[in-house]
């Protein structure tokens, strides 16, 4: 069937049916993702101008390798399936695009050939291509990472076995896999002197994405690794602390209520999870003819405001907890400020906010409008 996005017209298997979650080829899902790609090349060439190479790791019917070279990348798309890589052609040559196709496994690519900026959108977990490909991307790595049960926890062995840390299934779930995914990627990066700065991060539906800026020094290494650490969580009353380092040490009762069911995470990534002036940028880049513009600069816009602590609440969850019926999300999140705290909604959700008050400063900061 065809389809048409961001511009380009590309055939695909018409395969997809309702109920289906992912398609090999082509998943429309995804496609808030691959507009914030290009919105993202096209900030990120601003910054860097001498990123030309872009490498569509997994090609699948080619729609980010075709809509990056049709953006005037120059693009390498590969896929070790053949029939993908028969697509991405006939999608290249359809929109009158240039591009270089490989069928091979792209580990092997990756390991031969420096590209200034490599794209992985696998099926599932990253981390058996993160190796490879930060250790020849010389300035823009971009992630999907679709296994987000994993990656929060909820599948806990799997998630300890795909990230080499401790995922733990909390409120903050989206949050948790985020910053599981970015503590992984950096413990990557750090193995061949590579520093990863995190430029525009986002959960959204069933995945998580990542923009990586990367310095290839053992100090920028050594800085990433120190953004590292672990989170302590009470199931009883929500309080949670953040513990950097690789050490952990975690709490034996909640300083908050005294609760012994603490959950420990880590190692996770503590540091700020995107570059505020990037993601305006990348705000600004978004074309009005993009089928997600709305979503793109609505999302950008919270990111932009978002604090950079590492785990959110969940109103809802909260007010639940306490017995108490929630008010509007603005009216809360002032009274957090006029108590002298700082909050800001969070990308997560509707109701999801970040701060840098404990649970029960909360709960004293808006006790008046919610009794």
């Amino acid at each position: 069937m065809r389809v048409t996005e961001g511009g380009i017209e590309l055939e695909v298997p018409g395969e997809q049916t309702e109920g289906v979650e992912e398609s090999v080829f082509y998943n429309p899902r995804q496609e808030l993702n691959r507009d914030l790609t290009i919105a993202t090349l096209r900030a990120f060439r601003e910054r860097e101008p001498r990123a030309e190479s872009y490498l569509d790791a997994m090609a699948a019917s080619g729609v980010r390798g075709v809509r990056a070279a049709a953006d005037d990348w120059d693009v390498t798309c590969c896929d070790v399936d053949e029939e993908a890589v028969a697509l991405a052609e006939e999608n290249l040559e359809r929109n009158d695009c240039e591009a270089t196709v490989e069928h091979r496994d792209v580990n092997a690519l990756m390991h031969e050939e420096v590209f200034d900026v490599i794209d992985l959108d696998p099926y599932g977990t990253p981390m058996p291509f993160a190796d490879a490909a930060v250790s020849n991307c010389r300035d823009l790595l971009c992630v999907t990472a679709t296994d987000t049960a994993p990656l929060c926890g909820a599948h806990f062995n799997s998630g300890v076995r795909s990230y080499s840390a401790v995922p733990q299934n909390t409120d903050y779930h989206a949050e948790m896999g985020v910053r599981i995914l970015l503590s992984a990627l950096a413990r990557s990066a750090a193995r061949f002197d590579v520093g990863v700065e995190p430029i525009l991060t986002h959960a959204t539906s069933h995945y998580v994405r990542t923009y990586l800026e990367l310095e290839h020094k053992p100090t920028a290494a050594d800085a990433a690794i120190d953004e590292l650490g672990h989170l302590y969580h009470c199931e009883d009353c929500l309080h949670r602390e953040a513990d950097p380092g690789l050490i952990a040490d975690p709490l034996e009762t909640c300083p908050n209520c005294g609760g012994t069911r603490i959950l420990a995470a880590g190692p996770v990534w503590l540091g700020s999870i995107r570059d505020r002036e990037f993601v305006a940028d990348v705000r600004e880049t978004v074309p009005d003819s993009f089928g997600t513009a709305e979503k793109a600069r609505e999302l950008c816009e919270v990111l932009e405001a978002e604090l950079d602590q590492p785990t959110h609440y969940d109103q809802h969850k909260l007010c639940r907890n306490w017995g108490l019926p929630a008010n509007a999300m603005d009216d809360f999140l002032a009274d957090l400020r006029e108590a002298g705290y700082e909050g800001s909604r969070a990308h997560y959700g509707g109701t999801t906010f970040k701060t840098d008050a404990s649970v029960a400063e909360i709960r004293e900061a808006t006790a008046d409008s919610l009794d």
